[in-house]
């Protein structure tokens, strides 16, 4: 599958190891396991829409990063994962795949080097070659992990040890930019990452098994030295903070704006919704919310802002005589999960609060 067509479908150096293991937001201590493929799991305790504590936490491996026009990309490794893509409220799980060579999870991160904001719903491809022939070219999805946030992963063979560059084309971002990004990131590019794959990096990579796993949390982010695509906490975003609400799972946090951000068609005050996940604070994107308050009812525009961050907003008729706010989720969060958010933010029931 060519480059651009990868793009079309997803529209809508050398190994050194990264931070080591976490613990969860649930009581339990990580215990030793073995190096290898992420284990498969039955979450127990998460009944079926609640995220639950991943039973293991994997090390990896950085393999480089590289600047091209207003992008900045991480390029990572580890062992290989299962993950689910979801597909309008479906779920399909990908697996780990098999084959000659070695099977690695590879994940993308991008942001805006100037602001440090990660970067959502841009495509991506990834080309990996050897000695100038290409040697594996996979989709690399959209995910969300409890580890990574938000970020493009995919699983890879690496045929054999030796020298590989991994060719990432990083496509125009799709959604609505505001404030200081309006206008930016609406241009396709290309980074390139060489690397060097040998066996000590394969040994830097693995997993670790967690006690506690399967219940109501998360395991904490990993530390890293690039944005993780965190939503900001309340007490950051401008303007008025309206009310909380939950649904799926995600935390909805609502705030309302004097004045709309630049790049927003339309007078009056902004209604501005920040979804997270319930730990962490990480973003939940690519859903489709609407919002019924006072005169207004219509849908909320994903947006990427430096000051709200990534939202869902509207500019609304004036909110002074309104006193309740319905929010819908009409579409949930279009992005792969990883292992303990799988079975949650799908099944999304509407949300009122008073604001």
């Amino acid at each position: 599958m060519h480059r651009r067509r990868l793009l079309a479908l997803l529209a809508g150096s050398g190994g050194v190891g990264l931070a080591g293991c976490n613990r969860p937001r649930t009581a339990g201590t990580p215990t030793d396991g073995g190096a290898g493929t992420a284990p498969l799991s039955t979450p127990t305790g998460s009944g079926d829409g609640g995220v639950y504590v991943q039973p293991f936490v994997e090390r990896m491996g950085r393999l480089g990063t590289a600047t091209a026009g207003p992008y900045r990309v991480a390029l990572l490794y580890t062992v290989p994962h299962r993950f689910w893509t979801v597909t309008n409220d479906q779920r399909s799980l990908v697996p780990k795949g098999s084959g000659d060579g070695y099977r690695v999870h590879l994940m993308a991160t991008v942001w805006g080097p100037e602001t440090e904001v990660a970067i959502p719903e841009t495509g991506l491809s990834l080309e990996l070659e050897r000695d100038g022939r290409l040697v594996s070219e996979e989709v690399i999805y959209p995910m969300l992990s409890q580890r990574m946030g938000v970020h493009y992963g995919g699983n890879f063979t690496l045929p054999a040890d030796g020298d590989y560059r991994a060719r990432i084309d990083v496509g125009a971002l799709s959604i609505r930019r505001t404030g200081a990004f309006h206008g930016q990131f609406d241009e396709p590019t290309t980074v390139e990452i060489p690397f060097r794959f040998t066996a000590r990096d394969r040994r830097r990579i693995g997993t670790r098994s967690i006690s506690g796993a399967g219940e109501p949390g998360a395991v904490a982010p990993m530390d890293a030295t690039f944005p993780l695509g965190r939503a900001p906490d309340v007490g950051a975003m401008p303007g008025t903070h309206l009310g909380t609400a939950r649904s799926g799972d995600a935390v909805f946090e609502v705030v309302r704006l004097s004045d709309p951000p630049a790049g927003v068609a339309g007078d009056g005050p902004y209604l501005a919704v920040s979804a997270r996940t319930p730990y962490n604070r990480l973003l939940v994107p690519a859903m489709s919310l609407s919002a019924s308050v006072g005169a207004f009812d219509g849908d909320l525009v994903r947006t990427l802002d430096p000051d709200l961050g990534y939202h869902y907003g509207a500019a609304t008729p004036a909110l002074d005589d309104a006193d309740r706010l319905r929010l819908t989720v009409a579409m949930p969060p279009q992005i792969a999960r990883h292992e303990g958010y799988e079975r949650a933010f799908v099944e999304m029931p509407p949300m009122e609060l008073s604001i």
